[in-house]
């Protein structure tokens, strides 16, 4: 979750989520630095959110869907859990 917050690593998964992309390309469509762009990979490519293909003098950067999908079944169980939650009126006393 800590990985997928920040806005600008949300926006790099989000356009990864529709094309391979290199840095240069994600520097294009962010308008952020390729420095900043790099960091953000790098954290993303650590902790298994995007894989990397190289080619030539270019590494390109694709999407896991199998780790979004993981964390939004984790996401989905939160939900039932709290849903249920909510509609017996669970409470712990003070």
């Amino acid at each position: 979750m800590h990985v997928l917050a920040d806005p600008l690593r949300l926006q790099i998964i989000t356009l990864l989520a529709h094309e391979t992309l290199c840095t240069t390309h994600l520097v294009e469509e962010t308008g952020a630095r390729q420095t900043n762009i790099s960091n953000h990979l790098r954290v993303l490519r650590e902790a298994g959110v995007v894989d990397t293909e190289p080619c030539g003098r270019f590494t390109y950067y694709r999407l896991r869907p199998e780790v979004i999908e993981e964390l939004a079944d984790a996401l989905g169980g939160l939900a039932d859990v709290a849903r249920v939650t909510a509609e017996i009126g669970r409470k712990r006393a003070c």
